[in-house]
């Protein structure tokens, strides 16, 4: 159980820090191969743009889990708080309906995307692969939500 709630406290984290490491591997090693070598890969900025789409579509997430969300905190400061509580839940309540309205549009994107069978120009790689970012990165950010919306509802305030 303990793996499992790992899991649900970290995936965000360790998806991004691991994005990041190779976007920073590949990015250094193109840096390289075109100023040391005077040769240039075909691939690495293709694939650096690939995992920055994604770690895009999950950084969604992972500011909702970490409650770092553009709000205006110097007005919620001033208000008391039974009233922070409304606000907070009724924040959360709008961001799952459009978190959970956006799905069907991400779930429409990648079967055009599988429909069409495309294939990324360098690496050839099928691009539902990429374009499936928007789905996963909405779906995970309802549950967060979700999840923060329950704990909203579930704690007591002063």
């Amino acid at each position: 159980m303990s793996f499992i709630k790992w899991i649900d406290d970290h995936i965000e984290e360790v998806a991004l820090v691991v994005l990041l490491i190779f976007m920073t591997i590949v990015m250094s090693i193109q840096v390289i191969a075109r100023y040391v070598f005077s040769y240039s890969l075909t691939w690495s900025e293709e694939i650096t743009r690939y995992m920055f789409i994604w770690s895009g579509f999950l950084s969604i997430s992972f500011c909702y889990k970490k409650g770092i969300v553009i709000k205006i905190e110097q007005v919620l400061s001033l208000l008391p708080n039974p009233v922070r509580k409304i606000i907070s839940i009724f924040e959360k309540l709008v961001a799952l309906v459009f978190f959970i309205y956006m799905v069907p549009f991400g779930y429409k994107f990648l079967l055009a995307s599988i429909d069409s069978g495309q294939l990324s120009p360098a690496m050839r790689l099928p691009m539902h692969l990429i374009q499936s970012a928007p789905i996963v990165g909405f779906i995970l950010t309802a549950a967060r939500v979700a999840e923060g919306l329950i704990k909203e509802l579930t704690v007591k305030t002063d």
